[in-house]
């Protein structure tokens, strides 16, 4: 998992834990692009597998999970959201965001050239719900088809996206979250997102 020598190329970025109570749990992630999709290498910490979620498409953000914002297009209020869990499972969305109301839609075809390639690896325990674990990690594949029809993609040298790196962990019976650029009340707050420069 994240063993390829491409990833040597790219520094590892820190998503800070939000929420003060429990245990500090290190997380960071690493991003790649290539002329057929971008890579994500999301790691973290953790204790316990706080998830029930074992369905694609469920709401897995009501367990822990890692969680991809790319804003292909900061001119238009639509941007696409990815979620994966420690079970493998993943939720795929594109998101309207109309006047801070945003809601998502599943993908159309979500197949091919258009599927996300995806790793998951737990460390330390078994990929069980309930499990004592020491860490976890994701291996994430977006292909550019799955972006359509949204703007600025594929990227080039010089182009700007907006992103966001999240992840939300349940060890506490309560969602504690992390980002990589800081939010306010919620993961949907575009005005808040980072900026990533393709080179």
């Amino acid at each position: 998992m994240g063993d390829n020598k491409e990833w040597s190329k790219a520094e590892w970025n820190d998503i800070t834990q939000l929420d003060t109570a429990g245990k500090h749990y290190t997380t960071k992630f690493k991003i790649l692009y290539s002329a057929k999709g971008i890579y994500v290498l999301f790691k973290g910490d953790d204790d316990i597998i706080s998830t029930k979620y074992d369905k694609d498409f469920s709401d897995l953000y009501n367990g822990d999970v890692f969680e991809v914002f790319f804003h292909t297009d900061p001119k238009t209020p639509i941007y696409f959201e990815y979620e994966v869990n420690q079970l493998n499972k993943e939720l795929v969305l594109l998101i309207p965001n109309l006047n801070g109301r945003a809601y998502g839609w599943l993908p159309w075809r979500y197949e091919k050239e258009r599927l996300v390639k995806k790793m998951v690896n737990v460390v330390g325990g078994k990929t069980e719900m309930g499990a004592k674990i020491t860490s976890w990690t994701a291996e994430l594949f977006f292909p550019y088809g799955l972006f359509s029809p949204l703007g600025n993609v594929p990227p080039t040298s010089g182009t700007i996206w907006n992103a966001n790196f999240y992840r939300l962990d349940y060890d506490t019976g309560k969602a504690r979250r992390f980002a990589w650029s800081p939010v306010e009340k919620h993961f949907h707050e575009p005005g808040r997102f980072g900026t990533i420069k393709f080179e």
